[in-house]
């Protein structure tokens, strides 16, 4: 959520940030903001000076009663009521005001950083590497989908018998390599200072909110409606919200966490060729890592991040590029974002595995997660996450990337933690 104060001081480049991200009526919306954040200012000055009364009158009136003058004492007690009511009233006034106020700011995204390139689709993303050569598959080479059949590794099938669509059941080696990514990233992620955690999976509305998934992709996250509870569609959503309402010392900073869930995510309006197999499902295996920062040192640790997670797509030998989004493609609550996609021999596509990003105060701010400066003074942290790594596509490439006549091959660094060599 946006600060109201970076707003009133610098609301130019506030509207041209939001710009690049083509957020619609941003300069209704943000004056509305602003005049009622005018309004909240004059209620809260009314309210606090009709407080200072009642405190005054009431302490005249145990002088009064003490130098027994009771009859003038009584008829400051009746002001003091009548001051209590209007009082009451005020606070009502401020609670509504201050709920309108929130139910704006929730429904602005995050300002870009300024080398966020202005776009509005995926073909205006930045591609800024690309590394690897991409395989040459022999001739009778087939996509994942198949060769999951083939080899009775995923069962797509067995999946929407037992709960529906993009649900699928890993089996045999395919389980075994699943299991082998996820301890290859948590591995690879603890001995670069991670700290592991493993998080619940569903979460509450407030843990939603702080992250920002709430009120902006309610539609997409599954809802267990009778306990209020939501299906986590990332591990960034409870692991951030370690943080909520807590104030650190600055000496605490950086703080780096990685964490394994499995992710829920609805998809909703999602079909077509690109759904097939394992390049979107409803439910899938993902390693996340997040880091509270520094704002001084935020950008710096984005660069680093992004460097960690290109370093496990060359330890898998996959080729892969960098994209750092356009405006309009970016998440709500990003300021700048890096994905990471990786080819896909026998689709001849491009796959996101990865996004990383810096949300800076946006997330901290709706979660009050604070640090205590040199001075004493609470300031906000900035808040990073990225994928590290998601697995469907990840598995999908391996596939498709390694298949021979002989049968698919598992990358060397995979092999002590799988147990075999080759699917065949």
């Amino acid at each position: 959520m946006l600060q109201i104060i970076n707003i009133r001081e610098n609301k130019e480049d506030v509207l041209k940030r939001l710009s690049i991200k083509n957020f619609k009526d941003a300069e209704t919306i943000i004056n509305d903001i602003l005049e009622l954040d005018n309004i909240r200012k004059i209620t809260q000055k009314k309210g606090d000076d009709i407080k200072a009364e009642s405190n005054s009158c009431s302490k005249q009136i145990g002088d009064l009663m003490k130098s027994g003058k009771k009859l003038e004492a009584d008829a400051l007690k009746i002001k003091t009521a009548d001051l209590k009511i209007t009082e009451k009233l005020i606070d009502d006034q401020l609670n509504q005001i201050e709920l309108k106020l929130n139910n704006l700011l929730v429904t602005v995204p995050n300002t870009p950083n300024l080398n966020v390139p202005a776009g509005k689709v995926p073909e205006d993303n930045e591609v800024i590497l690309e590394h690897g050569e991409k395989p040459t598959l022999y001739s009778n080479a087939k996509p994942h989908w198949e060769l999951t059949s083939k080899y009775d590794i995923i069962d797509f099938e067995l999946g929407v018998k037992l709960t529906g669509s993009g649900f699928p059941v890993y089996k045999g080696k395919g389980a075994r390599l699943q299991r082998a990514l996820i301890n290859f990233f948590l591995d690879r992620a603890t001995s670069n200072g991670y700290n592991e955690v493993q998080p619940p999976i569903l979460v509450n509305e407030e843990s939603g909110y702080g992250t920002g998934q709430l009120p902006d992709k309610e539609g997409q996250m599954y809802h267990a409606s009778i306990d209020n509870l939501y299906l986590i569609p990332t591990a960034e959503v409870p692991i951030t919200n370690i943080y909520r309402d807590v104030i650190l010392k600055e000496t605490d900073l950086p703080i780096k966490n990685c964490g394994y869930t499995p992710c829920f995510r609805r998809e909703a309006g999602s079909y077509g060729k690109d759904v097939r197999g394992l390049n979107r499902l409803h439910q899938f295996d993902k390693v996340e890592i997040v880091q509270i920062t520094h704002p001084n040192q935020s950008y710096k640790i984005l660069e680093d991040m992004l460097d960690y997670v290109a370093s496990l797509l060359k330890e898998l030998g996959l080729p892969f590029r960098i994209l750092k989004l356009c405006g309009g493609d970016m998440s709500f609550s990003s300021a700048l974002t890096y994905d990471l996609e990786v080819w896909s021999a026998a689709q001849s596509k491009w796959l996101e595995v990865s996004s990383v990003s810096n949300f800076e105060t946006f997330q901290t701010n709706r979660l009050k997660c604070r640090y205590k400066d040199a001075n004493g003074k609470s300031q906000l942290a900035h808040s990073l996450n990225g994928s590290a790594l998601a697995l469907p596509r990840i598995v999908a490439a391996l596939l498709e990337n390694n298949q021979s006549q002989e049968g698919i091959k598992i990358p060397d660094v995979l092999i002590p933690y799988c147990g075999f060599n080759i699917i065949d």
